[in-house]
């Protein structure tokens, strides 16, 4: 029960960074997109939904690893992304170009390390 309340607040912050990040307008979405700004070491942070295939999740790790861009894992669905996002369609990944003022890496990290 505790552990439900943990993973749904922490849902809950990340769905409010994405907004602000968001309203910056300095992301991409799309598998494709997000592979071009890795590629040119644009994306500063990946994004990648549960029901993104393995294929493609390997993949943009892989540049995003030899990019040295960070990649974060979301727990929820690509249709919680896409209306995290506030698109009214699916997103399986999204990669964040400019982070502005939100502090989206840190905190994406620091969750990620928690687990």
């Amino acid at each position: 029960m505790v552990a439900a309340k943990k993973m749904k607040k922490s849902l809950e912050s990340i769905n409010s960074r994405l907004r602000l990040v968001m309203k910056g307008r300095k992301y991409v979405l799309g598998y494709k997109w997000t592979l071009k700004m890795i590629r040119q070491s644009k994306a500063k942070l990946v994004i990648l939904a549960n029901h993104c295939p393995a294929l493609r999740k390997f993949q943009i790790e892989h540049y995003a690893m030899l990019a040295k861009t960070g990649v974060h894992h979301y727990n929820g669905n690509n249709i919680k992304l896409g209306t995290a996002c506030r698109k009214y369609y699916r997103v399986c990944t999204l990669a964040i170009i400019d982070l502005g003022d939100s502090d989206t890496s840190r905190s994406m990290t620091e969750q990620t390390d928690e687990k």
